[in-house]
């Protein structure tokens, strides 16, 4: 399996703490917050590829608000909804506002596992089309290059 960056979020200690070990196991780098606040805060300063979050959470933020604010924080990073049945109606409404896609828990490993590679992927594909866009710009205006900003030059990490 590739080596891809995951955010769990999920306010189910028992449940974050075994997923993480887990995904860990499979040598992806995993971390996990247990309210919607943390993740955005924690993606304030850190990227990752996919986040595989619960709708349901106490608090101020549950997963929809979290994904949300993710959303403008790292537009390209894919996000996996996990549900319990009695949220099935907040995993559609997910869908619409563009998450990957949603699993209902508990959730098998061997079921998670191939939709976040599917998420990472996609992730990456949208990146590299973005990338392709850019150096084609490049190419027929080299002139341009004067015209971007200092951030299009720094690495994603």
């Amino acid at each position: 399996m590739e080596n891809f960056r995951v955010l769990v979020v999920d306010d189910e200690t028992d449940f974050l703490e075994t997923i993480i070990k887990r995904l860990k196991k499979r040598d992806l780098e995993a971390e996990g917050v247990s309210s919607g606040e943390a993740a955005v805060e924690l993606m304030k300063e850190r990227r990752f590829d996919v986040v595989l979050m619960d709708i349901k959470m106490p608090g101020g933020m549950d997963g929809i608000e979290a994904f949300r604010a993710l959303k403008v924080l790292q537009p390209l990073t894919e996000v996996i909804f996990l549900t319990g049945h009695a949220t099935l109606e907040s995993s559609v409404e997910g869908m619409k506002l563009g998450a990957f896609d949603y699993l209902i828990k508990p959730v098998k490993l061997d079921d998670l596992l191939p939709k976040l590679a599917e998420a990472f992927r996609k992730k990456n594909a949208h990146e590299q089309k973005i990338k392709n866009y850019k150096i084609q710009q490049l190419i027929r205006h080299p002139a341009s290059i004067f015209d971007l900003e200092k951030d299009d030059f720094l690495p994603n990490e």
